[in-house]
């Protein structure tokens, strides 16, 4: 996003914070509501054109939104759009993308009160590695010939009662409404959404075998004095890798494993 639709996101973000600091406000239900707003505002592209038309006033473009919305979705769910079609955007997806981060977070904080955001973010890394591992299950949930029920019903058979309800949630709205991104893309916004909402940052790590709870608690303390920041592991037990550990933040990867050594042994003395 460009500056105007960050600015804008970040302060939609803070109104969503503010609302949701009520434990009064069901989260979960806000989630649904910003959810179908979404899938409203991708449908309809003349609507989020007209309701985000930098040529008119901030507060008629909320009053639109607030009489299409109204008695559509909860008062709550209003007052967030609202405030969102008042700022500037610097294209009119954005604003979707926006909505559909809302509803995301708004998921996570319903989990985050229910105790349940570790295994939400448990959950969907564990799901992704599922879904990296059996090709034919990739296929079917990103068909696009398939229907949005047809992929919520496998989704329903897979995690039912298996899965925390938020990350059902999360999981079933990526596969049905994916909007143009890959599975691995949806699943690594959320991903970092889990991960921000508990102001921590997620280290992948992989290790030939399963880490003990005091090489976990070691190895994350000595991440979160590197990085500055909490750290939360998602751990990957891949033998290929002989020894030692890989460890992946963000975009940089610090590599200790016993096969990156021979490798790169290999290529020096190929050199």
């Amino acid at each position: 996003m460009n500056g105007a639709s960050r600015e804008a996101l970040a302060a939609a973000r803070e109104s969503l914070d503010a609302l949701t600091d009520n434990t009064s406000v069901d989260a979960a239900k806000l989630a649904e509501e910003l959810a179908a707003v979404t899938a409203l505002l991708q449908r309809e592209v003349s609507l989020r054109r007209v309701l985000t038309d930098p040529s008119q006033p901030g507060e008629a473009r909320a009053e639109l939104a607030g009489r299409l919305l109204r008695g559509q979705v909860g008062g709550e769910a209003v007052d967030l759009i609202s405030g969102m079609v008042r700022s500037r955007w610097s294209q009119s997806r954005d604003l979707v993308d926006s909505v559909e981060e809302l509803a995301n977070i708004a998921d996570l904080t319903a989990a985050q009160r229910s105790a349940d955001l570790d295994d939400v973010e448990d959950e969907l890394f564990r799901f992704g590695r599922i879904v990296a591992s059996d090709p034919e299950l990739r296929a079917a949930l990103t068909d696009r010939s398939a229907s949005a029920s047809a992929k919520a019903q496998l989704l329903s058979s897979l995690l039912g009662g298996k899965a925390r309800p938020a990350t059902e949630r999360l999981v079933t709205r990526l596969v049905t409404q994916p909007r143009g991104r890959s599975l691995e893309e949806g699943l690594e916004s959320l991903s970092k959404l889990a991960a921000d909402r508990r102001e921590r940052m997620v280290a992948v790590v992989t290790s030939a075998v399963p880490l003990s709870d005091r090489q976990k608690q070691r190895l994350g303390a000595a991440l979160a004095k590197i990085y500055g920041r909490p750290m939360h592991l998602n751990l990957d037990v891949d033998p290929t890798v002989l020894g030692g550990i890989a460890v992946r933040v963000g975009d940089e990867v610090i590599d200790g494993t016993i096969s990156e050594r021979l490798e790169e042994a290999t290529r020096r003395m190929a050199g």
